[in-house]
């Protein structure tokens, strides 16, 4: 089983009356609560925390892309995936997305994550999200109609440009362009492909007809994710494919302290702060007509984003033992977290975790204490969960005495002012 350690990146200073004031945490968020001179801080502690867990032996790094939010503050993936390159050395930079149809030309996409894949020495996982409908239909403006013809012609362009050595011509529906030719090209050819989402039939067909790995992204915890990755199990058992559990994976909160009390007494302000700010959506931005499919809507599947926004988790209406019990967060004792995760990853029938340790307002000190402890006491304990299947969606990079070693950053007066 493999661990990835996911920093959303939300603003941690919401004021305590947001949800009455404020109608939505995405699309039309007031600019004026953001403060770039605090931000400085806040963009350096969160690469902190990511370098933090490359060091104490995940598997991956995981980032992704929103716009116009205080939701996650990562409007460029590339550029925190850039910096992690440079920085780490073992762990995957699991760039969970970005949203592909968005770009013109989708080349931009293909040349920035060669570029990630080339730094990094091989070792980029590339996320191909549809988007939000807050991302792309609001923000962006993309037609909901369309976006998935456009996400698949991109997609298509986008794997052509890492594989042909030869220029070509692409004569798109959508993207039209004389010469393509991208530098540099990527490491891996290609680099493995996640598919981040929160339910749809198109994107289970999509990952079976690819031998794409899919992640589930929610917030409404593992309880409620069995029925929907049973959906996929059963999508892909009538599509044909085998069984492997590292085709999927699934994003879940996670604390752990030395005691269950500990955990609670904690995290629970950190976790409250999320699920009541972080996840005030205007349910209006979360599911534009049009956004989901026709087959999506006759199987009953919510967006994750819809879902979460009308869970009564926001209302703060489960106590701290519901939250655990529904699984919304896994948390405890190292012993307790064991056992949770255990049928996280037997029920889901998951190889991959995206583990969601920075909660809210979750301040740096205690978001290191909350990620060692997982590190040191609870993954080591589940690492052999799946132990006889390949895992075929993990990077597979040059041998690391191959790879270049970053110059030290300068400190002090050696720094010479820089």
């Amino acid at each position: 089983m493999k661990f990835h350690w996911f920093n959303l990146m939300p603003w941690p200073h919401l004021p305590a009356d947001f949800r009455e004031k404020h109608r939505s945490v995405w699309v039309d968020v007031d600019s004026r609560l953001f403060d770039p001179v605090v931000g400085h801080k806040v963009y350096n502690d969160y690469l902190d925390l990511l370098e933090f867990a490359g060091d104490l032996g995940f598997d991956g790094l995981g980032i992704n892309e929103h716009h116009q939010n205080a939701y996650g503050l990562m409007p460029s993936p590339q550029l925190m995936a850039a910096t992690l390159a440079r920085r780490t050395k073992k762990p995957s930079i699991l760039l969970l997305g970005q949203s592909i149809a968005l770009y013109d030309p989708p080349t931009r996409v293909a040349e920035e994550m060669a570029m990630v894949d080339v730094i990094s020495g091989g070792r980029l996982s590339a996320g191909f999200p549809v988007g939000t409908s807050m991302d792309d239909n609001y923000a962006f403006g993309a037609n909901p109609a369309t976006l998935r013809e456009k996400y698949r012609e991109a997609h298509d362009l986008i794997r052509r440009a890492w594989s042909d050595p030869d220029v070509f011509a692409w004569n798109g529906k959508h993207t039209k362009l004389r010469y393509v030719n991208i530098w540099p090209r990527p490491i891996q050819n290609p680099p493995p492909v996640w598919v981040p989402g929160g339910g749809s039939i198109e994107t289970w067909d999509f990952c079976a007809e690819q031998n794409y790995n899919y992640s589930y992204l929610s917030f409404s915890g593992y309880v409620r994710g069995e029925q929907l990755m049973r959906g996929f199990w059963q999508r892909m058992e009538q599509l044909g494919k085998t069984f492997n559990p590292y085709q999927a994976a699934f994003a879940q909160q996670i604390c752990v302290a030395e005691t269950d009390d500990e955990a609670q007494r904690l995290y629970e302000p950190h976790v409250r702060y999320f699920f009541d700010r972080c996840l005030h959506i205007w349910p209006g931005f979360a599911d534009a007509p049009g956004y989901r499919t026709e087959a999506t809507i006759r199987a009953g599947l919510a967006t994750q984003v819809a879902g979460a926004a009308a869970s009564p988790v926001l209302a703060n209406k489960l106590s701290w033992k519901e939250l655990v019990e529904q699984g919304f967060i896994v948390a405890g004792s190292p012993a307790s977290c064991i056992e949770q995760m255990q049928n996280v990853a037997r029920k889901l029938k998951i190889g991959h975790v995206v583990c969601l340790q920075h909660i809210g307002d979750m301040p740096t000190e205690k978001c290191m204490q909350n990620t060692e402890l997982f590190a040191r006491r609870v993954m080591p304990e589940l690492r052999s969960i799946w132990g006889e299947y390949e895992d075929q969606w993990s990077p597979k990079p040059i041998p690391e005495q191959a790879r270049a070693v970053p110059r030290p950053i300068a400190s002090g007066a050696a720094a010479g002012g820089r």
